[in-house]
């Protein structure tokens, strides 16, 4: 638990550290449907627009981000889903 609280307090950090990101929100899978292919937290991060996306991607705050990660070990996998608003 202590793990996930530093991941989620790293990732919402960005926000004030990479230019363009607009919204951050998280929580804990609690769908009834039985669908979540084991994903267990949902973080969705709001973008100004797919440029400050791709400013995002490559910045040195979100690899260090990575790092982090890749120092706790509790990540077993990553489902990510990039989309635009249509309406």
């Amino acid at each position: 638990a202590e793990q996930i609280k530093e991941v989620t307090t790293a990732f919402k950090g960005l926000k004030a550290k990479i230019p363009g990101i607009v919204a951050f929100e998280h929580g804990v899978n609690n769908s009834p449907e039985n669908h979540s292919k084991g994903f267990t937290h949902i973080y969705l991060v709001t973008f100004k627009d797919a440029a400050a996306r791709d400013t995002y991607l490559p910045h040195e705050e979100h690899k260090k981000f990575g790092q982090l990660l890749g120092k706790l070990g509790i990540l077993e996998d990553v489902f990510v889903v990039d989309f635009q608003d249509e309406e």
